[in-house]
């Protein structure tokens, strides 16, 4: 029982979503924006290697690195119920794998 009391309290101290300004509202969607803006950006990176099967010049260390990294900020935003963390991190998983994934058949 102390437990759920704790909780509602520190709860308590979130903020909504959406948010109550305009301006924390106008944030929220800039960081799905980026969020979903940035994984994207890999996408030439991507069309190039598959289209002409070539990956020369991609280091398949740093990519698999990179989603490897991605892993934990994917948990912590599920744990801590952090969407914008979660879904940023699980496009940047999927883009840095793809590229890694390329690099192996390709490289």
């Amino acid at each position: 029982m102390r437990h759920l009391h704790i909780r509602k309290r520190v709860s308590k101290s979130l903020e909504p979503y959406p948010a109550r300004t305009v301006g924390k509202r106008v944030l929220d969607g800039a960081v799905y924006a980026v969020g979903t803006l940035g994984p994207v950006m890999t996408l030439p990176q991507i069309i190039l290697i598959y289209s002409t099967q070539e990956a020369a010049g991609i280091s398949l260390i740093t990519w698999l690195t990179w989603a490897l990294f991605d892993i934990p900020w994917i948990l912590y935003g599920l744990v801590h119920r952090e969407m914008p963390i979660a879904v940023t991190y699980s496009l940047w998983f999927v883009a840095n794998l793809t590229v890694a994934l390329g690099a192996v058949l390709y490289g």
